[in-house]
């Protein structure tokens, strides 16, 4: 990851996991202030889940979708996500996995370690294990992992090749890539694409749809496949677009629909 986006993402994300251990929200997303919902970040995970996990974990997270509720996962099965930040998708995936199972949970950040282990302590899970590391080089071995979980995180890096070949090493063959992130859809200005991927999550650089399975192939993955789960509209950015005198109205036929979350499956053959 490059240095200068690396410490940016650092920084951010170490704030977020401040905010929730001083008693509020991560509040990255599109919303202006705490107590706005966020349109990106909000309404991911049901009440069932939700009753699953300290409430601490839910406050702190910062993805874009909910990859525990539509990756297959079974008792017995080791999971890894990549850049866990306050640990919610650890927690449900250990829950799904059972006692014979196990989460890991990787992140680069201090403070969202000592919070997702906080929150394991007070969920009372014992198969878990956060690990500190960077997606770009993951500290554990080959073939060790069968489903590979994220949130919202591998557009963050600045070298998803590598991210996305360190996830194809670590799996066991057979082994499943099931991951939600941030990506566009057709050409967009690069100027407006930088204010926009800002709105989506704080710091991105997302990967046009086309893009990211052919980064995927080269990796050495198959069956891909990739379905969009949210598709963020012109209206859902208009505050925070606005108040960098960006003419709102101008861009919008360039950008509506442009922008979303999706589910991203591939497989280690």
């Amino acid at each position: 990851m490059d240095s200068n986006i690396k410490e940016t993402v650092k920084e951010k994300y170490a704030e977020a996991a401040l905010r929730v251990l001083d008693g509020g929200n991560s509040c990255c997303g599109a919303s202006s202030s705490c107590g706005t919902a966020d349109p990106i970040t909000s309404a991911l995970y049901d009440e069932k889940q939700a009753a699953q996990i300290p409430e601490e974990a839910l406050k702190a997270s910062l993805g874009c979708g909910n990859p525990t509720a539509l990756a297959e996962l079974s008792p017995g099965e080791v999971v890894l996500d990549l850049g866990s930040g306050g640990g919610i998708d650890v927690l449900l995936s250990a829950r799904r996995v059972g006692p014979q199972g196990k989460a890991y949970g990787l992140d680069m950040t201090d403070e969202m370690l000592a919070l997702a282990r906080e929150n394991q302590e007070k969920a009372g899970i014992e198969n878990v294990e956060f690990l500190k590391g960077e997606i770009e080089n993951i500290p554990l071995p080959d073939n060790s992992i069968d489903v590979i979980i994220s949130n919202c995180v591998i557009n963050l890096s600045a070298d998803k090749d590598r991210v996305l070949g360190e996830a194809f090493r670590v799996l066991r063959p057979g082994g499943r890539l099931a991951i939600s992130d941030v990506v566009t859809r057709g050409p967009i200005p690069d100027e407006i694409r930088e204010h926009v991927l800002l709105w989506v999550g704080c710091v991105a650089g997302a990967l046009e749809e086309t893009e990211y399975g052919t980064k995927l192939r080269e990796a050495g993955f198959t069956n891909i496949s990739l379905e969009p789960t949210r598709i963020y509209r012109i209206e859902d950015a208009r505050t925070f677009l606005s108040g960098r005198g960006i003419d709102v109205g101008r861009i919008a036929p360039e950008v509506d629909g442009r922008f979303m979350s999706a589910f991203i499956r591939a497989t280690k053959s």
